[in-house]
């Protein structure tokens, strides 16, 4: 590791302008809400480095291979001995510093997908596994950046490869089965992936700290031009949540 990387980062992987485009406004809400947090993106669009440092990324790294699952290939790239990885449909509402805390105990911190019992997810690769170790959702995913953590999601990006499906989690389902890393299963407030929870969690049972959900890319659809962080539905939103924190 390079004496001046940070010791804790967030990076986003896309591919294409759209998801790319993505990441900025969730990159945004990482930088409004964790500034002691550095992050980085890994994108196969050359007009990312037209960004200023900071706003919202600290670094750019140019992909020349991006695809839909381009994360596989890129979360052993980073930089961070602590490292948090986001798809480009998250938002940051809360602060995380706890979060990476966890890391001083476990090489990986993954939450449950919240749609797990039907499907693709519920789909084997190599071999059976209990109904009671479901899936796992790969858009939110706390890892050590070294060591065991790291050669897991090189792992990982081989299996993908190997097993030829579409998504992802099925391999990553299996490789967290026989796997002999230090596994910490995050509560759903750090991976939110429907609106509804907030509309019946009370502040006794979860606040939200990660909003993953779909409707970010809807919105980005029926932006026209350059995307803002100020963008109504996510301002909302944050707005809600904040109020729940009393900030």
């Amino acid at each position: 590791m390079a004496q001046d990387t940070p010791a804790c980062g967030v990076i986003f992987i896309a591919a294409g302008k759209f998801h790319t485009d993505a990441a900025v406004s969730a990159a945004a809400s990482v930088r409004e809400t964790n500034p002691w947090l550095a992050i980085d993106l890994f994108t196969d669009q050359p007009q990312a480095a037209q960004f200023k440092t900071g706003e919202p990324f600290d670094r750019i790294v140019q992909i020349g291979d991006g695809h839909r699952r381009s994360k596989v290939d890129y979360l052993p790239k980073t930089r961070f001995p602590r490292t948090l990885y986001l798809d480009s449909d998250t938002r940051v509402v809360a602060d995380l510093s706890s979060m990476f805390d966890l890391l001083e105990r476990f090489d990986l911190a993954i939450a449950h997908a919240h749609a797990r019992n039907g499907g693709r997810q519920t789909k084997f690769w190599r071999q059976e596994i209990p109904e009671a170790f479901p899936q796992h959702n790969g858009g939110v995913i706390l890892y050590r950046g070294e060591g065991k953590a790291l050669a897991f999601m090189e792992a990982w990006c081989d299996a993908y490869y190997e097993a030829g499906l579409k998504w992802d989690q099925t391999t990553l389902r299996e490789l967290l089965w026989i796997s002999d890393l230090a596994i910490y299963v995050l509560p759903p407030e750090y991976n939110v992936r429907y609106r509804k929870y907030l509309d019946v969690w009370d502040e006794r049972e979860a606040v939200a700290k990660i909003l993953h959900m779909a409707e970010f890319y809807d919105e980005l659809e029926r932006t026209p031009g350059a995307l803002s962080r100020s963008e109504s539905g996510f301002a909302k939103l944050v707005q809600r949540v904040r109020r729940r924190l009393n900030m």
